[in-house]
C-alpha cells in the first residue's frame, strides 16, 4: 500500500471528474484548485479555488498553489499540460474516451492518493450498477434508435462513452460509427438530411453546458417526420451527468438514459 505521506498532498484538478471522485474517496482535503465547470459535488466550488477553465489555465495562480500534481484530461488540455511541465509541476493528462477507460482512470487516480482498495471497492458498486441496468434493458421487447447530440450548431453526435453508455441502457446509437472518433470535430455531421434518413426514436441533447431547447430541434425544416419528433421524444441531460467521463456519467448519466428509455419503450414497443 502507498504510504500517505507519499502520494499526491497538493492536487490541481483541471477538469471536474477527477474533483468528484477525489469527493467520493474522502480525499478532497488534498485539492488546492479546481475547473471553473465544476458543479460536482456542488460544494467543491465554495471550498476550493477555481484555477481553470477547460481549454486555459491560470498558469500564475496554479504555480502560486504549489500543487505536486496536476490531473487533466485530453490532448486537448495539451498546452497548458506543457506550461506546467516547463515549470516544474508533474502533471498527470488521462485520455479516457469509453467506459473502460474510464473505469481505469478512476482506479489509477484512487491508487495515487493510496486509495486503490477503497477505490476497488467503489468501481465494483458501479460496475455491478451497470450490469443490473443492462440486465434490465436486454428485456425490452424493442430498442429505441437514439441520437444523442453534444451540440447543435454544427450538428456533433455523441462520444464514445456515451455510446457505450446508451447501449448499456437499452438504447442504439444511429451514428456508432461517429462515436470512435475522439475529437467533436470528426463528429460533425454536416447534412441534417444524414440525421433525418437514420429516423431516430429519440433525440437527447447534451450541448456542452448550454440549455437544450427542444423546440429548436422540432422546428428544424424537414425534421418534422422524425419519430422522435413526431413523438415528443426529445430530452435533456446535462451536460455536467454525461459528457464528464468519470463517476457522473457511470452513475446518474447512464440512469437517465435508461429512464428515457424504459418509457419509450413501455409506450411504443
Amino acid at each position: 500500500m502507498i504510504s500517505m505521506t507519499l502520494a499526491p498532498q497538493r492536487i490541481v484538478c483541471l477538469t471536474e471528474e477527477a474533483t468528484e471522485w477525489l469527493y467520493l474517496l474522502g480525499q478532497e482535503q488534498r485539492i488546492v484548485g479546481i475547473s471553473g465547470y465544476t458543479v460536482r459535488p456542488r460544494r467543491a466550488r465554495e471550498e476550493k479555488p477555481k484555477v481553470s477553465a477547460f481549454l486555459s489555465a491560470k498558469i500564475d495562480k496554479i504555480l502560486a498553489l504549489k500543487p505536486d500534481c496536476v490531473f487533466g484530461f485530453s490532448d486537448l488540455q495539451a498546452d497548458i499540460a506543457s506550461l506546467l511541465i516547463k515549470a516544474g509541476v508533474q502533471v498527470t493528462i488521462f485520455n479516457q474516451r469509453s467506459v473502460d477507460e474510464i473505469f481505469s482512470m478512476l482506479y489509477q487516480v484512487a491508487a495515487m492518493v493510496g486509495q486503490a482498495e477503497q477505490g476497488l471497492q467503489k468501481l465494483a458498486v458501479m460496475r455491478a450498477e451497470l450490469d443490473a441496468i443492462a440486465h434490465k434493458a436486454s428485456q425490452f421487447k424493442r430498442r429505441p434508435k437514439v441520437f444523442f447530440e453534444e451540440w447543435d450548431e454544427p450538428h456533433i453526435s455523441g462520444i464514445r462513452w456515451v455510446s457505450e453508455l446508451m447501449g448499456i441502457a437499452g438504447g442504439d446509437d444511429v451514428f456508432p460509427e461517429l462515436a470512435v472518433q475522439s475529437m467533436g470535430r470528426d463528429r460533425i455531421i454536416a447534412e441534417s438530411q444524414t440525421i433525418i434518413d437514420r429516423a431516430p426514436d429519440i433525440i437527447i441533447g447534451s450541448w456542452c453546458g448550454k440549455k437544450f431547447r427542444p423546440e429548436k430541434v422540432a422546428a428544424r425544416a424537414g425534421w418534422q417526420d422524425v419519430p422522435a419528433v413526431r413523438n415528443g421524444q426529445l430530452f435533456e441531460i446535462k451536460s455536467a451527468d454525461i459528457l464528464q467521463p468519470g463517476p457522473a456519467s457511470l452513475t446518474d448519466g447512464v440512469a437517465q438514459l435508461h429512464r428515457i428509455f424504459s418509457q419509450w419503450e413501455a409506450q411504443y414497443a
